[in-house]
């Protein structure tokens, strides 16, 4: 007897007519996987693979990044700047001198009228290193204004403001490859699978080839906590209580690493007089973890000969999301997992090149980690760019959720946005859009002249996307990615570099400050910069990054490869040389559920789906997967509301409500619902918003709701379908 098919038909792939690979990096996500675009005779992008011999991703590519080159020529792209008078009137097409010109006599006028600090600008995790070095020199050394800041705000600012609160600098100090040498894994508010799928694979593969406890601390049952040893189903906003007490069993059974913490950290009796306060079974009355489990995880941690923890906008997007970050610090410092292989405490960050703009952009600072605090920093950046120091600020000015409240009050007049979207990437979209309203001008220099924001502004300035263009990224793991030229820019769309230098000559007195004519050069001053600094990338050139397929820094002149971890000596970036074990009480801020608002909102990624969907909703084999606003449900909650599988409700909070389909599920608890964040005018209308203290990053995460069924399902449907855009 013959099983199964005896002739089978194998898989046929179209020949699409590829005369050409072209060699680059992918634009979505920080993972940094290496890609290959394939053109046609006619030079038209027709193909996506992942590269082989790249360390990263090793052939491998995400949904995204496989249909990534159809974005050369997606819907909604901007061909030409447009201008107008008003908000709301029709714009009309501009020349790009034009364009520029109007641009920089309203920044001038702003300016001279206000002050320079009345006009702002915020820049993305989008664009190349280069470009945002060239930005940074343009907003910091020619506009001096102190108001300059990235969307890197709404997703990495809490990570940056821990690694710097612990250990004196921002920095991923870990590696992709310490997933091959951990022997246990916590991931607290990371969704791997659909976050970060190539990331995922990678751990899943050295999971596979030596298995190690995986445990996920998460709200919600997710895709990779389905894969988990153990899942922790932790209540909301609780993360710095469990992982306060997870150093309380450490510390009360002596299972931490005396050693390290005695050469290598400061504080420790502050730290441990806190933990004191968090036995378990105080904290299993506030995180809903019974107190065993809490106890089994923390000696299963600390007695792993190296141990990792990886986290994302879980943690990030809090209330306390910096001391949520600080936490995870702490758990390493006292265990000795810093600096070694398998041992890290590593964010998983988000946007493509959050790090670059984190390194090179001059938002926070100066650039390559240098502040605008320290005198010898301003100097140092000052005599470089040949300007006075005293033009530089004395600390840093507002983050981008501390720009928007300022044009409410008149203290900002002006502002540039570039490759960021608030109208949906902001919490309370209602108020945003009061307050860019109330602008007196607005540019947005975006690829897509469709962009939400966009409805807003008096400029547009059309941006080229991705590879279009040539310069680098960094990634998650501090590895530099090439990202060589692929296709020309659409229409008359320009480099993002092109527009700042174009900028710079109508801002800039003549000779004042120089800016180099090609990113190359850009990147050359970039080295000047970093040598003898922690992020030294003075060892790196554009040929030498490609035939690596990425480098990790510090790589300093003279170095064939980079450093995979950092702190491997156990020097810290504080002025004593050692890491800080920061003492965290827990403060009970968030927006809890009660009778009129009875469930907690949660809300997240899906894998199709990029952020504000500007790109991915373009894309027509990505957008089928996910198409339209929805709500994970669980199924009891759902039928004591009336709810039915498939229909549509509407959720309300305090600040507004929106039009979802409901989707019933066991993946979340009674008491709460998962929405995904991508969609416009959707779960940001009731998304709370309120500012983490230290890192100035809203709380996405947890806000209280009320659902309510609806009765015209016809009428839902077209309130739904607005939610999409495209």
């Amino acid at each position: 007897m013959l099983f199964g098919r005896t002739k089978k038909n194998p898989i046929k792939l179209t020949d699409k007519g590829i005369v050409e690979w072209k060699y680059t990096t992918c634009g979505y996500c920080s993972t940094g996987c290496s890609i290959e675009v394939g053109l046609n005779d006619e030079g038209k992008a027709v193909s996506a693979r992942g590269v082989g011999d790249a360390d990263v991703n090793r052939g491998k590519l995400c949904i995204k990044g496989i249909l990534e080159y159809e974005l050369f020529e997606s819907d909604g792209r901007g061909r030409i700047p447009l201008m107008r008078d008003r908000i709301h009137e029709p714009f009309k097409q501009a020349s790009w001198d034009e364009a520029l010109g109007r641009v920089s006599d309203e920044i001038k006028g702003i300016q001279d009228k206000y002050g320079r600090d009345a006009f702002a600008v915020i820049s993305t995790g989008q664009i190349m290193t280069e470009e945002f070095y060239t930005l940074g020199k343009l907003a910091r050394g020619v506009m001096g204004t102190n108001n300059y800041d990235g969307n890197t705000t709404l997703c990495m600012s809490s990570a940056v403001s821990g690694y710097k609160r612990s250990f004196g600098s921002d920095g991923p100090p870990g590696c992709y490859e310490d997933f091959e040498h951990t022997h246990c894994l916590l991931a607290i508010g990371s969704n791997l699978p659909e976050q970060h799928p190539i990331i995922y694979w990678r751990m899943r593969e050295a999971r596979e080839q030596r298995h190690f406890p995986l445990i996920v601390i998460d709200p919600r049952v997710t895709m990779l906590a389905q894969n988990a040893d153990m899942h922790l189903a932790i209540n909301p906003g609780t993360d710095v209580v469990l992982l306060n007490s997870f150093a309380h069993v450490i510390l009360a059974e002596g299972l931490q690493d005396e050693d390290y913490i005695k050469a290598n950290t400061e504080d420790f009796d502050e730290f441990k007089a806190l933990v004191a306060q968090y036995d378990p079974v105080t904290a299993s009355g506030i995180t809903g973890i019974d107190e065993d489990t809490i106890r089994n995880v923390a000696r299963l941690y600390a007695k792993s000969p190296a141990a990792m923890t990886i986290w994302t906008m879980g943690i990030n997007q809090s209330t306390h999301g910096s001391d949520g970050v600080v936490a995870i610090n702490n758990l390493n410092l006292i265990t000795g997992n810093i600096g070694k292989p398998g041992g890290a405490s590593l964010s998983i960050t988000g946007q493509s090149n959050a790090m670059g703009t984190r390194e090179w952009s001059s938002c926070s600072g100066l650039p390559g980690y240098r502040a605008l605090e320290n005198e010898q920093d301003r100097q140092d950046i000052a005599e470089f760019w040949g300007i006075d120091p005293e033009f530089f600020p004395k600390k840093r000015g507002m983050f981008m959720t501390d720009i928007l409240p300022a044009i409410e009050t008149g203290q900002i007049k002006g502002l540039w946005l570039i490759a960021t979207n608030p109208m949906t990437s902001m919490p309370n979209t209602a108020r945003i859009r009061k307050t860019l309203e109330k602008l007196d001008f607005m540019v947005v220099q975006d690829a897509y002249a469709d962009v939400e924001t966009n409805e807003y502004s008096h400029v547009y300035l059309p941006a080229a996307i991705w590879a279009e263009k040539e310069g680098v990224f960094t990634n998650t793991e501090r590895r530099v990615n090439l990202i060589r030229n692929v296709a020309p820019p659409f229409g008359e769309s320009k480099p993002d570099f092109w527009i700042f230098n174009e900028m710079a000559k109508r801002l800039a007195p003549q000779g004042k400050i120089n800016f180099p004519e090609t990113t190359e050069g850009a990147f050359e001053e970039m080295k000047q910069l970093s040598k003898g600094r922690m992020l030294d990338i003075s060892g790196m050139s554009y040929d030498k990054i490609e035939q690596q397929r990425g480098l990790q820094w510090p790589c300093k002149e003279g170095e064939d490869m980079g450093e995979q971890r950092l702190y491997t000596n156990g020097e810290f970036k504080h002025p004593s040389g050692k890491a800080k074990l920061i003492p965290l009480p827990f403060i009970d801020n968030n927006e809890r559920p009660d009778s009129e608002y009875p469930f907690w909102l949660n809300t997240g990624r899906v894998v199709e789906h990029f952020h504000t969907r500007t790109r991915t909703g373009k894309v027509g084999n990505q957008n089928k997967f996910s198409p339209t606003p929805y709500m994970e449900i669980n199924p009891d909650a759902a039928k004591e509301l009336g709810i039915e599988h498939g229909s549509y409700v509407r959720i309300v909070s305090r600040r507004g409500d929106a039009v979802l389909l409901a989707q019933c599920t066991q993946r979340v608890a009674k008491d709460a619902v998962f929405v995904p964040f991508h969609f416009h005018d959707c779960v940001n209308r009731v998304s709370l918003g309120l500012l983490d203290p230290h890192s100035r990053q809203p709380a996405y995460k947890q806000c209280a709701i009320r659902i309510e069924p609806i009765a015209d399902q016809q009428a839902a449907a077209k309130m739904n379908l607005a939610s999409r855009s495209y």
